[in-house]
């Protein structure tokens, strides 16, 4: 398959998700605009949860993560995917993320090159070339393998 145009890789992430959700007889209404931090809005017999949405199709996701209760991250991976495949899915909670991001950058923030916000995102300090600080991290498949698949998390949240 080629390549899913730039403009169209969020969208199509965020309506994979949410018909998966929808198959599982999850409710999920998807969010408008492009300034929030909600794509989709669930309403599961146990909990109302914000999801957010991040998709690629080349090696690696930016995120700045997730923070807060009830809410979810879903990385949604089209990498090498044919028009008729199912992309690979996975799931975590803002507390995974949070545990996440603390192991994976634990020696950058043991060094000091790097902390994480009140919002679990990574910060990067700027350097002199630089005006602002980066703030994110650029997340492989392979360091998140553990969360694919665990629509439990959703399904049945804590």
């Amino acid at each position: 398959m080629g390549k899913i145009p730039k403009e169209h890789l969020s969208l199509a992430g965020e309506y994979a998700v949410a018909s998966e959700l929808c198959r599982r007889g999850i409710y999920a209404q998807l969010t408008l605009g492009t300034r929030k931090k909600t794509d989709i809005l669930t309403d599961t017999e146990t909990a109302k949860l914000r999801i957010q949405v991040k998709a690629k199709q080349g090696n690696r996701w930016p995120c700045k993560g997730v923070f807060g209760e009830n809410m979810m991250l879903v990385f949604v991976d089209f990498e090498n995917k044919e028009i008729n495949e199912r992309p690979d899915f996975y799931i975590l909670t803002s507390s995974d993320w949070e545990n996440f991001i603390k192991s994976w950058e634990s020696d950058a923030i043991s060094a000091g090159k790097c902390y994480l916000d009140k919002e679990n995102c990574p910060v990067w300090p700027s350097t002199a070339s630089e005006k602002e600080p980066y703030k994110g991290e650029n997340v492989p498949a392979g360091a998140i393998a553990q969360y694919k698949e665990c629509w439990d998390k959703i399904e049945t949240p804590a």
